[in-house]
This record gives structure tokens, C-alpha cells and sequence, in this order.
């Protein structure tokens, strides 16, 4: 009984290192502060490059303008909850090689230590490690570490990217709730369209 019991305590201890707790929550990079008011960084980025993200409609994003030791930057920001807060960004760094990639995962490891997840792809194409840390406000964030080596489908080089998922969570939350009626008149148009033209679908 006594065995299971430190066992469990073990595991549990376990969970709570690979959580993110055990390093303290990263919350900047490059001068940039997620949460942060976009606002306040408008000398440092380029308002002409404002655009909607894809798939995530209460969602923008603008480019950085040049910081030291990285090629480009992009930084997300809410419209719905808070708007104009910084939720996300992306940094590639000007440095591309693999070299440098190994170098950075060093020194993340020894930051945050080991890395709670392998989002990379089984052929090793994408190298992409991701750490989770809850901070102490109960903001949920993720930190992604990335190298490219030749996917056409994705840039090559390094990037980092950090993401507030529960100001995220908000802005999704907030889009369904003032959209709710919309969703539903398109659920019941679906419903009654019952003919399916596969030519739609298949190539030609």
C-alpha cells in the first residue's frame, strides 16, 4: 500500500513538472508582452498590414516593423472580448540554420526545461517542440519552438511562437454569443438541403 502511495505521489509530482509549472511562464519576447494592449506598440508595427485571420473571426494581424535578430514578427490581437489585446505572436529568426535551432532548443530546455510535447512530424521535416505553463493569473500559455528544413508548404527557419489560449477561449466565446442566431438559421438552411451534388466534390 505504501509503495502504490509514493508511486502516486511520484506520478503526481511528475504531472506537475511537465505542466509548466516548474519554470516560471514566459509572458515576452522581443519587447512584446502577450496580454499587452496592441496599442501601445504602434510605433513598432506597420497598421497597413492589419488583416483578419482565417477561420478565426474575432482575430487580426499586423506585422512587426524591424527588431534585431529576427526576419519577421507577427502580432495577434482581439476585437471581440478586450479589444486590442495581444493574444499571440510569431517571430522567425533571421538565423535559418538547424544550428541555431539546436542552440535555441538548448537554452529553452534550460529556461523552461524539458519540453511537454513533440509537435513536429515523424519524417523530422518540421522539428517543433511545445512547452505549457500556467502563470499567476491562471493564464493558460503555450511556447513553440520550430525549425523548417524544407517543407514547401511552410517557410523554412526557426520561429517561436507564444499563445494566451484562454484569451483566445474569450474571443471565441464572444463571437458565438453574438452570433448565436446566425449559426442557427445556417444549421436549419443545412438541414433541409438534403440533395447532394457530388460534382461538387469530385475532380475533373
Amino acid at each position: 500500500m505504501k509503495k502504490i502511495n509514493i508511486l502516486g505521489i511520484i506520478g503526481l509530482i511528475t504531472l506537475w513538472l511537465n505542466s509548466g509549472f516548474a519554470a516560471e511562464a514566459p509572458h515576452e519576447l522581443a519587447g512584446f508582452v502577450l496580454g499587452g494592449e496592441f496599442r501601445d506598440y504602434k510605433d513598432r508595427l506597420k497598421p497597413e498590414t492589419i488583416l483578419p485571420i482565417r477561420y478565426f473571426e474575432t482575430l487580426k494581424e499586423a506585422e512587426a516593423k524591424d527588431i534585431e535578430g529576427f526576419k519577421t514578427g507577427l502580432i495577434t490581437f482581439g476585437t471581440c472580448t478586450e479589444p486590442w489585446r495581444i493574444v499571440r505572436f510569431k517571430f522567425k529568426y533571421a538565423n535559418s540554420s538547424k544550428k541555431f535551432y539546436n542552440q535555441l532548443l538548448k537554452r529553452f530546455k534550460e529556461r523552461f526545461g524539458e519540453p511537454g510535447e513533440w509537435r513536429g512530424d515523424p519524417f523530422h521535416i518540421v522539428l517543433a517542440w511545445k512547452w505549457s505553463f500556467i502563470d499567476t493569473e491562471n493564464n493558460s500559455i503555450s511556447l513553440i519552438l520550430q525549425h523548417n528544413t524544407r517543407d514547401q508548404e511552410e517557410k523554412m527557419g526557426n520561429s517561436v511562437k507564444m499563445t494566451m489560449w484562454n484569451l483566445i477561449e474569450k474571443e471565441n466565446q464572444c463571437f458565438e454569443s453574438k452570433h448565436v442566431e446566425s449559426v442557427k438559421k445556417a444549421s436549419k438552411s443545412n438541414r433541409k438541403s438534403k440533395r447532394i451534388d457530388w460534382n461538387l466534390f469530385i475532380p475533373r
